[in-house]
């Protein structure tokens, strides 16, 4: 994998088992620096004070959703350009025409295994795949 593997990575999830799934996933393909929030709010707090290289983060959440982080993060001039991956267990239409229209680098459906997860990465990050 040509991606930067030690990039700081946030995982955002109100599911702690899903967080540690993700975790592990990521930790499989080689990834170390492994931050987790429970929530969109959680998140933001955590991105403004740190600069992660990619941001995975699950749709349905409360108080606030990763669809609303998403607006938030492309919002905010400081963390725009930050990569952001969707996940849901939902695959409707609207919601990946949403996510995208926000700015969604990418997008999965749980379930999902290490390979799919290495693939979305490696697509968000096409400027370190060689030639």
């Amino acid at each position: 994998m040509a991606v930067d593997l030690s990039m700081s990575v946030l995982v955002v999830d109100d599911y702690n088992t899903m967080i540690r799934i993700i975790r592990n996933l990521l930790k499989q393909l080689g990834f170390e620096n492994i931050d987790d929030a429970s929530d969109g709010s959680a998140a933001l707090n955590k991105m403004r004070t740190k600069k992660y290289g990619l941001v995975i983060s699950d749709w349905n959440m409360e108080p606030m959703t990763g669809y609303d982080l998403l607006k938030e993060v492309r919002a905010d001039p400081n963390l725009a350009m930050t990569r952001f991956i969707m996940i849901t267990a939902e695959s409707k239409t609207e919601n990946v025409i949403a996510a995208k229209k926000a700015g969604v680098n990418n997008y999965i459906v749980k379930p999902f295994n290490a390979a799919t997860l290495k693939t979305k990465i490696e697509a968000v990050f096409p400027d370190n795949v060689p030639a």
